[in-house]
């Protein structure tokens, strides 16, 4: 059963990107790799700007499709699910990257589509 809808899923938007951005920080991510952090933060501040861009309710500058969004989203979970084993992430680093990039799969793939007008 998907859930997801739109409204949710621009709500969940800018959360998500200030958290890949401050959590590293507060985590110590970064400790088996420095990429780590620079990843997380890097993705955050790209994922803010997407949500910006993205035409839903909280877009602000409504220039890509909320499609593009959700394939984007779908990317970014696929590279942090094998992010830790391109850069040897050990401990916190790779169990972060899995949790999140799980997290993200799971939320796109939750994903309902918006009835046809």
């Amino acid at each position: 059963m998907k859930f997801v809808t739109k409204q949710i899923h621009a709500y969940l938007d800018y959360p998500v990107a200030f958290a890949l951005i401050a959590l590293p920080f507060l985590l110590g991510i970064g400790e088996s790799n420095p990429i780590a952090l620079q990843l997380s933060v890097i993705t955050g501040c790209a994922a803010l700007v997407l949500t910006l861009l993205t035409d839903h309710q909280f877009g602000v500058i409504k220039v890509i499709s909320y499609k593009l969004h959700l394939i984007v989203d779908f990317l970014v979970a696929v590279v942090f699910l094998i992010a830790p084993f391109i850069f040897s992430f050990e401990g916190m680093d790779a169990i972060y990257y899995w949790i999140n990039g799980a997290a993200v799969l799971f939320v796109v793939s939750m994903h309902k589509p918006e009835p046809a007008l």
